[in-house]
């Protein structure tokens, strides 16, 4: 069940889901961002929250979200700071029929000067997944996990079947809630085009991917929470695995015939073990 489609609870859901990332260190600093997309915003509720406005030109053309609304996070906040006080942080884009434009609604208070560098990762994906699935709710995660993050700058982690099978095998529940299990990029120069591609094809078939040496975004048709909750899952898999490193790779973790008999317990679908 997705939180309730009006500004005030997805406000809420963000401060909470920044909060948590903040929590287990993903989110140091100004590190991270997040958007909702809304195809049904009630426009009053946006005017009354943030009354000023401005045309911006989009980083990535849209139309699929023409009529909707981005709730979106500001370059430089941090994400620890939404929920107490959402806004100097977050910003309000109300897409153009077409998609190449957009009213930026924000508040006076606004203290930032633009929307998140990862702001084209961020519509195109919303973009790509309203086109392809027709989704009316959408939120997008962006945060730095530090043992994921790690564990990227090691080559061999950077197999994905390696990775996965690495990352999966510390909790029954890992394998459940990411049954597709996390894709693996390369490194790639974070805002870039090349990322914001890169990305897009990630989230098709995951609903976590790794930016290698960066952090990962995640994606949840329910709320921001649910998603960093698959961040979570991911990371304290990623952090068993750091553990066992430094004990010499003594813990062997659930066994493939332990993992199998998981997945044929749960129903779950999944290609890696």
């Amino acid at each position: 069940m997705s939180i309730d489609n009006n500004l005030p609870s997805i406000l809420a859901d963000m401060g909470a889901a920044g909060r948590r990332a903040n929590q287990i260190d993903a989110a140091e600093a100004s590190a991270g961002n997040i958007s909702v997309f809304i195809a049904d915003a009630d426009l009053g509720e946006v005017d009354e929250m943030f009354p000023s406005t401005e045309v911006i030109e989009l980083p990535w053309k849209v139309p699929s979200l023409a009529g909707g609304c981005v709730v979106v996070t500001g370059s430089g906040k941090r994400l620890r700071d939404v929920g107490d006080d959402p806004e100097p942080c977050v910003g309000v884009v109300e897409v153009a029929p077409g998609g190449a434009t957009g009213t930026l609604h924000f508040s006076e208070r606004r203290d930032y000067e633009h929307l998140t560098s990862e702001f084209n990762s961020h519509l195109a994906v919303h973009e790509d997944q309203v086109r392809r699935r027709r989704i009316t709710h959408q939120a997008l995660v962006h945060t730095q996990p530090p043992y994921l993050t790690l564990l990227s700058h090691i080559p061999a982690y950077r197999e994905q079947i390696a990775f996965n099978r690495a990352v999966l095998r510390w909790e029954p529940e890992s394998i459940v809630m990411l049954p597709e299990g996390i894709c693996v990029l390369p490194f790639i120069v974070p805002g870039s085009d090349e990322l914001m591609q890169a990305n897009i094809k990630g989230l098709r078939d995951f609903q976590v991917v790794l930016w290698s040496k960066h952090g990962v975004m995640a994606r949840s048709d329910i709320s921001p929470t649910k998603a960093v909750d698959r961040i979570e899952y991911a990371e304290t898999g990623a952090r068993y695995e750091y553990l066992n490193m430094t004990i010499g790779g003594r813990a062997e973790g659930l066994t493939d015939a332990e993992m199998h008999a998981v997945i044929s317990g749960f129903g779950v679908q999944t290609t890696i073990f």
